[in-house]
């Protein structure tokens, strides 16, 4: 114990460490007013004038993926699978930094509040985790050789940090961290890896205060009136977010063999054009309900007056899958908590339970957690992140009885989606064709 307190050089380490854990949720912080600045700006364009998305969108939509193949190819997609590909312990560590750097940090950034400027429906959460972790990964640089702290563990203290500081929620990113990232926690340093996650998360509470992001949920005692609607909304969120996993997975490894795939495979940035087109007449179709990540859409279930079209989950749901197909950099978390509340709202109104003062706004909690927990096959991170934006704690057991049975049901449909996209970019070439990319 002595010896350990009088090594300055471990502790100088230490605070390294803690220092770019500092420096990783700042940069999501940053990241998240970047990206409602944008969004805030394309909701202006579609105020002004509606119909101007119908160019605004595909050109943007185009621009983007042409950028990401040509100059940051391994940018593209939410940036979770990049960290579990960097984290790969067969990956030799010379390609490490093609999936998590301080470069391809500074892009994502870039690239993903500009899908938000064009108004795709992507979130910025995904790819917080591939910002923090490759800004994590720069501190390796001021540590010695032999600090004890590795590679390893400093991206998977980042990718958990970006998930705390991105739903400004510390607790989920630690669970993140051992979920999804790395199965254990290496045992010499997992309370230093524990500290820089919960910093990271600090840097967002900080910055935007200690507040549940859709306000407090006031559910009513949930007695066995709510155990049918409570399955309904499991059971619809676990297929169809099984569905949304397997459909995501097919589409972006490229292995389905209808012509559709092989037009986004030989003229990508003009499959990018069509897929921003088609997200563009889907927004129009919804009032531009579809349009970005989905979080006012959220509130405004949860608050009960919410005035949505019909087919919003199926239109949410296409839309995202759209704009993840067409490669630009964005995640599909905020999108997948919207498709969830809409499941949830739907199946209220339904039964005759909408409006804030029945069970529906607890319905709503519990299709974002069943479908988010679906779609990414995590559902201990799924039902606290839901618990912590929704200041649920009082709904802990029925969150995580959703996550865990979606999951379930999820399992049954698809494989985990992030460890089949991290395989596929670890066994995919380095990086498209410069001929490819300008198509």
């Amino acid at each position: 114990m002595q010896e350990e307190f009088s090594n300055g050089r471990m502790w100088l380490d230490r605070a390294i460490v803690l220092v770019y854990a500092v420096l990783a949720g700042l940069s999501v912080v940053g990241f998240t007013m970047l990206s409602e600045w944008a969004f805030d700006h394309f909701e202006a364009l579609h105020d002004h004038n509606r119909w101007l998305v119908l160019l605004w969108i595909p050109a943007w939509t185009a621009a983007i993926v042409w950028v990401t193949r040509r100059w940051f190819a391994t940018a593209g997609g939410s940036g979770i699978p990049q960290v579990m590909a960097a984290l790969d312990p067969t990956l030799p560590a010379a390609r490490r930094h093609a999936f998590t750097s301080i470069r391809l940090s500074l892009a994502k950034i870039v690239l993903s509040a500009a899908g938000l400027l064009a108004g795709l429906s992507i979130g910025r959460e995904g790819p917080s985790v591939q910002v923090a972790a490759g800004i994590m990964q720069h501190a390796r640089v001021w540590l010695r050789p032999h600090s004890g702290i590795s590679e390893h563990a400093l991206l998977v203290a980042g990718g958990a940090a970006g998930i705390a500081a991105a739903f400004n929620a510390p607790l989920a990113g630690v669970v993140f961290a051992i979920e999804e990232l790395s199965r254990k926690l290496e045992s010499r340093n997992s309370g230093l890896i524990i500290a820089a996650i919960v910093l990271g998360g600090l840097m967002a509470v900080s910055a935007f205060g200690n507040l549940s992001y859709f306000g407090v949920i006031r559910a009513p005692t949930l007695g066995w009136h709510a155990l049918l609607p409570g399955l309904a909304v499991v059971l619809a969120s676990g297929l169809l977010g099984g569905l949304f996993a397997r459909l995501l997975a097919a589409s972006l490894t490229g292995l389905s063999p209808d012509r559709f795939t092989a037009w986004r495979r030989r003229y990508p940035v003009r499959f990018a054009a069509a897929g921003g087109l088609a997200v563009a007449v889907i927004g129009l179709a919804s009032g531009g309900a579809t349009f970005g990540a989905g979080s006012d859409a959220v509130k405004h279930m949860l608050a009960g007056d919410a005035d949505l079209p019909a087919l919003y989950v199926l239109l949410k749901f296409v839309a995202t899958w759209l704009t993840a197909w067409t490669g630009v950099p964005g995640g599909i978390f905020a999108p997948s908590l919207s498709i969830g509340a809409g499941i949830g709202h739907d199946v209220a109104a339904l039964m005759g339970l909408a409006g804030n003062a029945g069970i529906g706004p607890a319905l709503i909690a519990m299709g974002m957690a069943g479908f988010l927990a679906a779609v990414t096959q995590a559902p201990l991170t799924s039902f606290i992140i839901v618990m912590e934006m929704v200041d649920g704690h009082a709904m802990v057991l029925s969150l995580m009885a959703a996550a865990m049975l979606a999951s379930l049901v999820s399992r049954m449909i698809s494989q985990p989606l992030y460890a089949v996209l991290a395989h596929h970019m670890l066994s995919a070439p380095a990086a498209p064709a410069a001929s490819e990319a300008r198509r």
